[in-house]
């Protein structure tokens, strides 16, 4: 349906005040799509406190809907707007005929007090789920404390009204975030069913257990009640064992005194563990490398010693087994690992949004076994930073925020670039949620205590324009590069020039799929996840089109998990079958060596630089084809192993790539100029002076791009977070 007002506008109220209006138009009138967003917020403060002259001009605004970012604008503004007839406005657009009205109308819900002709609406959108689920139980959640029993009879009613397992798992959940008994019961009937699907029985149980947490009392004979289900089998089983072994665990031990501050770090889109097994699989990129080895360095320095930092804790996805078996050591010293369980397979980063509750009571229960934490360190705007900032904000916990401007570069790119328009901005919303992506980085940056920022070429500008952000506020940013472990480079390039190994073995084993005639040719090789914003499908593509190129080199592929891809991954191979079709690819030139693990990367890197005898040839190239860079781990680990590099021009790889001596820096959406680049890069790594600038590549990386560096400047900043948080607690 489309958005009708209930009733004809009041005309007469816009000459009561001109501000709703004029900031109507400014939002309309923004020079950018980011600009725009931002405006939304003064139309709300002018709804807010002219209602009555907003009101119409409101309702007219969404009624046309020609520009779709100012109709969203137009939905926020309203949901400020008090009183009952509001009200009646958003319950109505709740059934808008647009998508992208309802979702941005669930969300803009949760600031109101609640409407109980909403409720019903936003349980049927929760067990839709998807990001439009998730939106609606946050709202549900908001209302639930002032509004228990509506809440809780729509849930009711929601799930008496369904079969399908999934919706009823995420009725189950949410009726969890309702208090009092009432609730408590229904969980307790729905996780001792025994007809009830494992999933439902799963949600129920969790939510008990975290009830449990709330008040032991209110909860009895849970304990009896996880063994029940534990003796269900099968995937509930797993859920059950955990809860079991939550149950019984004692408190965490304190922390030794004078020790320094304990840092969580969280990624829950990846599962990290120390030796980087699962590196290039799914979400495993870059930033599950820099967390393993970032908390490696930043434990090694002891009080006293270095930088400072008492304990690191890195939580990641995983398994309820896994989770069950991280709990004892989380109370451990040094760099601990801890596991948040999700039910069902893995999803991608940007399906993951409808996992909040369920990652919100697995952080809980690592923070619980874990101990004391001083600074909790947020990293992108995803569900994963929404969840440890909400729980870092009900402990107390202080944050530091990494804020890198995405989404805010690609949405600037793309409407550069007229693939995104203001007209069109609702659809695409809809698929991306750039709009929320966008106000939950302000939000994380507003809650946060301090901003790291990366380097770039012009990051005052950057920073100004795209985020928003003064960099030069006193005290409030510092501008830390990330960096790699030199250590694993300096083996790898010892056992590359040995010649030796299992790794090599390995990689031997893959080119060994060459024909006699390529086996000759120097290797481009590209690391990281087959993803479309990695860019894995697209530079196949440019370096099948590029006949000469072809004839020039072999392309090494490493990421992916081949034997049983992702949504996304499926997607990447598929492109990459239809440029090379796969099964003559070895034939061709061009090795899919899959995920595997990081130390195997390091020394394969070097091997691509050296050469193996009788399958390639030495002096090859690095190329990332990113569609955007932030930083950019792989590219400096292909550096510090001496192989020139073709990057993203934009970001932050034009801070550390030496255009015509260490690399090249290309518009990477360009297949012609990623083939251009490629070329390049294999004649910097056959001239005359390739190998000083490869040493000098070495040397920036060692001087400003170790991870032992990072973990210093890291360590100043959360020294100084978690001693001012100590200093703001009130005294006993």
């Amino acid at each position: 349906m489309t958005f009708v007002a209930p009733c004809a506008p009041d005309t007469s109220a816009g000459r009561t005040g001109a501000r709703p209006a004029a900031a109507l138009t400014a939002v309309r009138t923004a020079p950018t799509i980011l600009d725009g967003i931002r405006r939304a917020d003064a139309l709300a403060a002018a709804a807010r406190e002219e209602p009555d002259a907003a009101l119409p001009v409101l309702v007219e605004e969404i009624r046309r809907g020609e520009d779709q970012l100012a109709v969203l604008a137009a939905v926020h503004a309203l949901a400020a707007v008090p009183g009952s007839r509001p009200d009646a406005l958003l319950t109505a657009l709740l059934d808008d005929g647009r998508a992208w009205v309802r979702e941005h109308t669930a969300w803009s819900l949760a600031g109101r007090p609640p409407v109980v002709r909403a409720v019903p609406v936003l349980t049927h959108l929760v067990a839709g789920g998807g990001f439009p689920g998730m939106l609606a139980q946050r709202t549900l959640q908001a209302w639930a404390p002032a509004a228990a029993d509506p809440v809780s009879d729509a849930l009711v009613h929601a799930l008496a009204g369904t079969s399908e397992p999934g919706a009823r798992a995420r009725l189950t959940e949410t009726v969890g975030l309702v208090p009092g008994s009432g609730a408590t019961g229904l969980l307790r009937a729905l996780a001792g069913d025994p007809a009830e699907d494992h999933a439902v029985r799963g949600a129920a149980l969790e939510a008990l257990v975290e009830r449990h947490h709330e008040d032991p009392e209110g909860v009895p004979g849970l304990g009896d009640l996880a063994a029940e289900c534990a003796r269900a089998g099968g995937a509930l089983a797993s859920v059950a064992r955990l809860a079991r072994a939550e149950l019984e665990a004692g408190p965490a031990a304190p922390p030794p005194a004078g020790s320094g501050p304990a840092v969580l770090q969280a990624f829950l889109h990846a599962e990290i563990d120390r030796d980087l097994t699962f590196s290039g699989r799914g979400d495993n990129g870059g930033i599950a490398t820099l967390l393993a080895q970032l908390g490696d360095a930043l434990a090694a320095h002891r009080p006293g010693h270095g930088t400072g930092v008492g304990r690191v804790v890195t939580v990641s996805r995983g398994s309820h087994d896994e989770a069950r078996a991280a709990l004892p050591g989380l109370a451990g010293p040094g760099h601990v690992f801890g596991v948040v369980p999700f039910q069902g397979a893995p999803v991608p980063l940007a399906e993951a949004w409808p996992r909040r509750v369920a990652a919100e009571r697995g952080l809980r229960r690592a923070l619980r076994a874990a101990g004391p934490v001083d600074v909790v360190h947020l990293r992108m705007a995803d569900v994963g930073s929404l969840v440890v900032a909400a729980v870092a904000a009900e402990q107390g916990i202080p944050r530091v925020l990494t804020m890198a401007p995405d989404p805010h570069a690609l949405v600037a790119a793309r409407e550069a670039a007229g693939t995104l328009t203001r007209e069109g901005f609702g659809a695409a919303d809809a698929v991306e949620h750039l709009w929320f992506r966008v106000r939950l980085l302000a939000d994380l940056a507003a809650g946060a205590e301090h901003l790291v920022l990366f380097p770039r070429p012009d990051l005052a500008r950057d920073a100004r324009e795209l985020l928003g952000l003064d960099p030069d506020a006193p005290g409030r940013c510092t501008v830390v590069p990330e960096g790699i472990d030199l250590d694993s480079v300096d083996r790898a390039a010892a056992q590359a020039g040995a010649g030796a190994g299992r790794e090599l073995e390995e990689l031997d084993a893959v080119l060994a799929g060459l024909p006699a005639s390529r086996r000759g040719l120097p290797l481009v090789v590209t690391v990281g996840r087959l993803h479309r914003v990695k860019g894995t499908a697209h530079l196949v593509e440019a370096w099948a089109a590029d006949e000469q190129l072809r004839a020039r080199c072999n392309l090494l592929v490493v990421g992916g998990n081949l034997a049983h891809p992702s949504a996304d991954e499926r997607e990447q191979l598929e492109r990459i079958d239809a440029a090379v079709p796969l099964a003559q690819a070895a034939a061709r030139g061009l090795l899919l060596a899959g995920h595997r693990p990081h130390g195997t990367v390091a020394v394969w890197l070097a091997a691509v630089r050296r050469g193996r005898p009788g399958l390639a040839a030495a002096r090859g190239a690095y190329v990332c084809a990113s569609v955007k860079e932030e930083f950019g781990v792989a590219l400096v680990e292909a550096l510090a192993s001496g192989l020139p590099v073709v990057a993203p021009a934009a970001g932050g790889p034009a801070t550390f790539v030496q255009e015509g001596l260490t690399g090249v820096l290309v518009d990477t959406r360009d297949p012609a100029a990623l083939s251009r680049g490629a070329a390049r890069a294999l004649d910097l790594a056959a001239a005359p002076g390739a190998e000083d600038a490869a040493a000098a590549a070495y040397a920036t990386v060692r001087e400003r791009f170790s991870i032992e560096g990072m973990a210093q400047a890291l360590t100043v900043v959360y020294g100084r977070v978690a001693a001012a948080a100590t200093d703001r607690s009130p005294t006993p």
